[in-house]
């Protein structure tokens, strides 16, 4: 058991991809501070925003496995097809379901607001709760390309 957790330890490859989400999620938090001028600590392990943890990390780990182990091993090829179906993933799926979810917010509270106004004079006679469905969710290229980009500086930085 010692033998593992030490050899778990010491995989240059999986620290490379810890390292790229890490990276990643700590400077979500400082961009997120240097634009709103407030400290959000939920930006350390939310979803979305610049630069996408989830390109760093599998960026870092594509790059990572190309240095340690060559570009033309079966490693490399499965990392480079998780790497590009995870790009994929965070900027169409999960951007569009960031879409759906503010579009959703929108109308479901509309439509609250409108049934809580039981004498039509436009403004609500009981109290609305409202609905907030998490949109920050996917990302946009930049956001992607940015990850992207931290991901094979990390991978290449790794000894």
């Amino acid at each position: 058991m010692t033998q593992f957790f030490q050899e778990f330890i010491q995989n240059k490859a999986l620290a490379a991809a810890i390292l790229g989400w890490f990276f990643a999620q700590v400077l979500k938090v400082l961009l997120n501070l240097f634009l709103t001028r407030k400290l959000n600590l939920e930006r350390l392990w939310g979803a979305g925003g610049m630069p996408s943890a989830h390109s760093a990390m599998v960026s870092a780990l594509t790059i990572a496995l190309a240095r340690f182990y060559g570009v033309n091993t079966p490693l490399f090829a499965l990392a480079v097809i998780f790497d590009f179906v995870t790009l994929y993933d965070a900027m169409g799926v999960r951007r569009e379901a960031g879409e759906h979810a503010r579009l959703l917010n929108k109308y479901l509270n509309q439509i609250a607001m409108q049934n809580a106004d039981t004498n039509g004079d436009g403004m609500p006679d009981i109290e609305v709760d409202e609905i907030d469905l998490k949109e920050f969710i996917g990302h946009t290229p930049m956001e992607v390309l940015g990850g992207v980009l931290l991901g094979i500086m990390i991978g290449i930085l790794i000894p």
